[in-house]
């Protein structure tokens, strides 16, 4: 009786035990069923937690920016779509979470993605029955945030979209060959990252890919952090910053007079770079045929950098490295005189483009003409041995070292003396682009030749350590000071001398020196050279001012169509005068002319009295402006030393509220300039100089109320030079 009572109690105790978990079970069940939520999460989030988890330690791609500190690429917010096909994603919801209706939904998604219907039909259909979701590939990614927002509105059941990043170009065709241009890439456990292509973008990949974080932490058997559990959290690292050489204002002014040539002149190629003589910084480089970097649109097959990884023959540009040899061996005397025309060397002749000639004329008369006779004359004088070895010292024949991928190197001709010959007036030896302008940063720069770079700083963001800061790098001293200084005048004279071939390159207010080129180009056949109207190279290397160049430029035009009447300079030309003018007049350089008004050198007003200041800045002929209610400076900008022509703002920060100031005829530089040091919300439209604001003068404003900055460039502002002189194309000229 004692064992069979034991027994009837255990089993009660079973029953009790089991009976409470099934209840307790069922119960939960009907808990979620009503409820949707288990562990007090939604159960119809759990699907989208699942993903978003993946994107929240998301490293950003590094920025690339200009000098400046303007951005011109950058990782953005974007989306990537993620189909549900599961039911089991549904289970414990009141509102399905998979998709119900495959025809709606493909109907919809076909007006916002890159995809038919049918594909997208397929995409959803054409899968195991055990898959769970589905992407879209490339037109499932990089969605913005507005086609997000509106494929919400239809409020289709099985949609996820997933926070991602995308590679932003806000500047579209901007240096496209320099930049490049990165994109995402799915390597074969489907993992997507992004991965630099072409350009910087691909040279710089390592430095600009972050190193994505991740948080650790127990979970439960569904993947939901258990109560109280411990996070381990690894920190994303973003991607270095890098800061270029490039100026944005100057390389839009460049990107502006190529779109207007090429639309007028459809020429095979355009080419062009501006630098800094004084110190080798590249400030805008450019090429056309271009591209989008964020659409690819105008990508061909050449995805060359043609300003340093393709040679060309130079034409007449070579010239000045021909005088300048001359002037350095004391070969020149610009009033001898030659016999133009033509000049036999063995059995070969070769000609002036005016292959009659101007009879008995100045080696200075010659120049300006672009002689190829008057060079011939020269080689004899100086030995074209001698000469070869000039051309070396300018970098010819070897990379300059640019810190740019696959640099060409160019070839000197040397093994025949008609090779020598040619060569001294731009045919038969090859150069690069970035050559070139190495080498005339010697003519420049007072005979110190500059090594060329794009690269100025690389930050790292995540600490604030500089991980590069590229310096200006001396390349040797070709010439003297004195010989480049004549050689600058020599250039300046073919754009004023009535004989001279660069008069269409002249600018209003500043004094230009420069050379022009109209080189032959090579049959692609491999038999000889291109004739006809217009089937030529035509260049012009120029700097300005003349007496103390600030900016070199270098543009070519290949195969424009030219009208009836026009030549090969014109192209050219509107090129070079648009992009220099702009530039010079951007960059507060100081015009020339008989009413020139030297510089003066800014005095130190950092911890002066505001009012003090004020007196002794006007009567320097500056103009001074406060940022704040007075009293003492702490920041004055531009800094203590610097030098400033008569009439230059010059801003002097103190404590207290800003009032604005008439911001009419300041450039962009010195509007940039005020934002930074008032912290105003500063919003520029354009580029150039300022000719209209939102709020007027005297404005008392808040930190957060935006005003708005019109600028226009110079080129809509100031009238372009007329010229009416015609010449005729010139082999060489």
């Amino acid at each position: 009786m004692k064992k069979k009572f034991r027994f009837q109690w255990g089993a009660f105790l079973m029953f009790l035990v089991y009976g409470g978990l099934f209840f307790l079970l069922f119960g939960r069940i009907l808990f979620i069923q009503a409820t949707g939520q288990a562990e007090g999460k939604v159960m119809a989030t759990l699907a989208e937690s699942k993903y978003a988890r993946e994107s929240v330690l998301k490293a950003d791609r590094g920025t690339i920016v200009d000098r400046n500190g303007e951005l011109i690429a950058s990782d953005t917010l974007s989306y990537r779509l993620i189909a549900v096909l599961s039911k089991d994603a549904s289970k414990g919801s009141k509102k399905p979470l998979h998709i119900t209706d495959i025809e709606k939904t493909a109907e919809v998604l076909a007006e916002y993605l890159p995809l038919e219907k049918d594909a997208i039909v397929s995409r959803l259909t054409n899968v195991k029955a055990e898959t769970y979701q589905v992407e879209f590939g490339k037109a499932g990614r990089d969605i913005n945030h507005e086609t997000v927002m509106a494929i919400k509105k239809q409020k289709l059941p099985g949609l996820l979209f997933i926070e991602d990043q995308t590679r932003y170009y806000p500047n579209g065709v901007f240096a496209s060959y320099l930049i490049g241009f990165a994109m995402k890439e799915e390597d074969s456990e489907r993992n997507v990252t992004t991965v630099g292509k072409m350009g910087l973008e691909k040279t710089y990949n390592k430095e600009l890919n972050g190193t994505d974080g991740k948080v650790d932490f127990k979970s439960d058997g569904f993947g939901f952090m258990l109560p109280k559990a411990e996070e381990a959290i690894v920190a994303a690292k973003d991607g270095y910053e890098i800061q270029l050489t490039l100026d944005k204002t100057i390389q839009n002014f460049m990107e502006d007079a190529m779109n207007r040539v090429e639309s007028e002149y459809s020429p095979k190629k355009i080419l062009a770079v501006v630098a800094d003589p004084k110190t080798g910084k590249i400030l805008a480089m450019s090429q056309r045929p271009a591209f989008h970097p964020s659409t690819r649109e105008g990508l061909t097959e050449n995805w060359l950098n043609q300003a340093v990884e393709t040679t060309i023959e130079p034409g007449s540009t070579t010239k000045m490295f021909t005088v300048a040899a001359a002037i350095e061996e004391k070969k020149w005397v610009p009033t001898d005189f030659f016999k133009s025309g033509q000049y036999t060397l063995y059995d070969r002749t070769i000609r002036d483009h005016n292959i009659t000639g101007w009879g008995y004329i100045s080696f200075l008369e010659g120049f300006q003409r672009s002689s190829n006779v008057s060079m011939a004359y020269l080689l004899e004088r100086m030995g074209d041995k001698t000469y070869i070895e000039y051309l070396r010292k300018f970098g010819f024949g070897e990379k300059t070292g640019i810190d740019l991928p696959n640099e060409a190197p160019g070839r000197i001709l040397d093994t025949y003396p008609i090779e020598r010959l040619t060569t001294a007036f731009g045919q038969g030896s090859t150069v690069t682009l970035m050559q070139m302008m190495q080498a005339a940063t010697a003519i420049a720069n007072e005979g110190v030749m500059m090594k060329p770079y794009v690269i100025d700083k690389i930050t790292d963001p995540n600490t604030g350590k500089i991980i590069k800061d590229q310096k200006p790098e001396e390349q040797g001293r070709p010439v003297s000071a004195k010989t480049a200084k004549e050689v600058r005048e020599l250039l300046a004279s073919t754009v004023t001398s009535k004989y001279g071939t660069g008069k269409k390159f002249a600018l209003n207010g500043y004094t230009v020196g420069g050379k022009t080129g109209t080189a032959e180009i090579p049959n692609p056949s491999g038999n000889g050279y291109l004739a006809g109207h217009g089937n030529y190279l035509y260049s012009f290397l120029g700097m300005a001012p003349a007496e103390d160049p600030q900016l070199l430029t270098y543009v070519i035009v290949q195969q424009p169509k030219l009208k009836a009447g026009e030549i090969g300079s014109d192209p050219v030309s509107k090129l070079f005068t648009s992009i220099m003018d702009n530039s010079l007049r951007y960059m507060n350089i100081v015009p020339s002319g008989e009413d020139i008004v030297e510089p003066t050198v800014i005095r130190d007003y950092t911890g002066k009295d505001s009012a003090d200041a004020i007196v002794k800045l006007q009567e320097d002929g500056f103009v001074p402006e406060i940022i704040g209610e007075g009293g003492e400076i702490d920041i004055q900008y531009p800094y203590a030393g610097t030098k400033l022509v008569e009439g230059s703002v010059v801003l002097l920060h103190t404590k207290g509220v800003t009032a604005l100031p008439d911001f009419t005829g300041w450039s962009k530089k010195m509007v940039l300039s005020y934002k930074m040091l008032s912290g105003l919300d500063l919003r520029l439209n354009g580029d150039g100089y300022v000719t209209e604001q939102s709020l007027s003068k005297g404005s008392v404003i808040g930190l957060e109320e935006p005003v708005v900055i019109k600028l226009q460039s110079p080129s809509e502002i100031y009238k372009p030079v007329e010229e009416d002189t015609q010449e005729e194309d010139v082999v060489g000229g």
